[in-house]
C-alpha cells in the first residue's frame, strides 16, 4: 500500500469513529482468540499427556525466536514511521516491521492445529487473512511484512508437523 492509499484508506476509517474501534476490535479479536486458542490445545493435550504438546511448542516457538531475531537485524521502518502518521491501531514501535510477528504467529499456530483440530485450525487460518488486512489498513504494517510472516508461519507448521518424523 503506497501512501497516498493509505492516507486515504485512513481518512476512510477516520470520518466515523465505529470504523477505527471496529478495526481494533478486529486486532485484538484476532490476536486473543489465537491466543486462547493455543492456549487451550496445550492444556488439552497436557490433560492427555499427549506427546504433541512438545511438538507444538517447539513448531511454534523456535521459529517465533528466529524470526524475530531477523527482524531485529532487518529494522525495516513501518509504514507510520516511513509516511509520517500516527498508526490506526495504538503503536510506539519504531522499526522491526518485516516480516509481521501477528501474522506469523497466527498462521504458525493455525497450520499446526489443522494437523491436531482441523475446525479451529480453520479457523484461526480465516482469522489471520482477517488480521494481515487489519494490519496493513491501519499502518502498522506493509503488505510484503503481513505476506511473508504468513509464508513462513505455515511453511514453519508444515515443516514441524508436516515433514519432520
Amino acid at each position: 500500500m503506497n501512501e497516498q492509499q493509505l492516507r486515504r484508506t485512513f481518512a476512510w476509517f477516520r470520518e466515523k469513529p465505529a470504523r477505527i474501534w471496529a478495526l481494533r476490535g478486529v486486532n485484538a479479536g484476532c490476536t486473543c482468540g489465537t491466543v486462547a486458542a493455543f492456549c487451550g490445545e496445550c492444556a488439552h493435550l497436557a490433560l492427555r499427556h499427549d506427546p504433541a504438546l512438545l511438538r507444538l511448542g517447539l513448531t511454534c516457538g523456535v521459529p517465533l525466536a528466529a524470526l524475530s531475531l531477523v527482524r531485529a537485524k532487518l529494522d525495516r521502518p513501518r509504514p507510520y514511521e516511513v509516511y509520517g502518521l500516527e498508526p490506526l491501531i495504538p503503536k510506539d514501535t519504531r522499526g522491526k516491521s518485516f516480516p509481521s510477528r501477528h501474522v506469523f504467529s497466527i498462521c504458525v499456530i493455525g497450520t499446526s492445529l489443522m494437523y491436531l483440530t482441523p475446525g479451529l485450525g480453520a479457523a484461526l487460518l480465516m482469522l489471520g487473512a482477517l488480521l494481515a488486512m487489519a494490519r496493513v489498513v491501519s499502518g502498522v504494517h506493509f503488505p510484503a511484512d503481513v505476506l511473508v510472516g504468513a509464508i513462513v508461519g505455515v511453511l514453519s507448521a508444515v515443516i514441524g508437523f508436516g515433514l519432520v518424523p
